[in-house]
């Protein structure tokens, strides 16, 4: 069946690099795939073998096979619409079985499921002020990481979110008499939103402009103190685990102060449906998990039990 067969490891892998490079993916999350898809072919087996595709995967730690699951499953969802898309009456069985061939590989890896409830990570106020303080100075490096921590702990932005966010993102919008600064969104799967933001965050982000024009908002900084154009998403986790050890908190990353955001936010008694909007969660369901609203850590049992 021409077209659809993939049968050398080069034209599967650089198939599946392109449709990876294409898809809706922070950089980090696209260069996880393109690793461990390497570590596959490097071994010499095609990418359309199921069983071998099983084999290395039990090689792989959890995490690991996770990313190969996903990058697969990328991969053989772009060939299924191919195949359909050039299916004929004369060719339909080829096509069906090509379906089927590209249907087995996104079940030949198994990932094991985390069950129960585990410990979220989420600062207090007095946390977040400290880690705020923790920025003294007024380079450019310093106001960088300064924007860079209040993007995420004062809007909730997801890390990709934040690396993408531009100063023309940046709006006021008239809200019941007044106007309000806000941020527009483009967020996790092509969803857009509008999230308010502080005049206190909104007058940081004008002093940072000020100071390094328009375009993305998050650079890099060299060391003369010349701003960059952009900053990676790995470039923002780095900035965010350097304040974290500050303040007792080495291994803080972006998410836990995004969460930090919708947890200060919920119990100040802005309402869940409204904490689920800000946060572009698809679901209420989604953000009483992300909270743990179904656990309750005020009281439990061990408050009872004498040692």
């Amino acid at each position: 069946m021409n077209g659809l067969a993939v049968s050398s490891r080069s034209d599967s892998y650089h198939q599946a690099l392109a449709i990876i490079d294409a898809a809706d993916l922070a950089d980090s999350t696209k260069l996880k795939y393109r690793r461990v898809l390497e570590c596959y072919l490097d071994e010499g087996h095609p990418l359309t073998d199921s069983a071998q595709l099983a084999r290395f995967a039990t090689s792989l730690s959890n995490s690991r096979r996770a990313q190969l699951k996903a990058a697969v499953k990328l991969w053989s969802n772009a060939m299924i619409t191919q195949a359909k898309s050039m299916a004929t009456p004369d060719n339909i069985d080829t096509v069906n079985a090509s379906i089927y061939r590209f249907q087995a590989l996104q079940t030949a890896v198994t990932v094991k499921t985390a069950k129960g409830e585990k410990a979220h990570t989420w600062l207090s106020q007095a946390e977040v002020s400290a880690l705020m303080s923790g920025v003294t100075g007024g380079s450019n490096r310093n106001w960088r990481d300064r924007v860079s921590l209040a993007l995420l702990v004062g809007a909730g932005l997801r890390r990709a979110e934040a690396v993408e966010m531009e100063f023309g993102n940046v709006r006021r919008q008239p809200v019941r008499g007044k106007v309000r600064s806000v941020l527009e969104v483009h967020g996790k799967g092509a969803k857009d939103r509008v999230v308010p933001i502080s005049e206190q965050l909104a007058g940081m982000l004008e002093t940072w402009r000020e100071k390094c024009g328009n375009g993305r908002i998050l650079r890099s900084v060299r060391k003369n103190d010349a701003v960059g154009e952009s900053l990676s998403d790995i470039g923002l986790f780095g900035i965010v685990r350097q304040y974290g050890g500050l303040i007792g908190h080495p291994e803080l990353d972006p998410h836990d102060l995004r969460r930090t955001y919708a947890q200060i936010g919920y119990e100040n008694g802005v309402p869940l449906t409204q904490m689920s909007k800000l946060l572009g969660h698809s679901s209420i369901d989604t953000t009483r998990r992300y909270l743990n609203l179904d656990l309750n850590l005020e009281v439990t049992a061990s408050d009872f039990v004498r040692l």
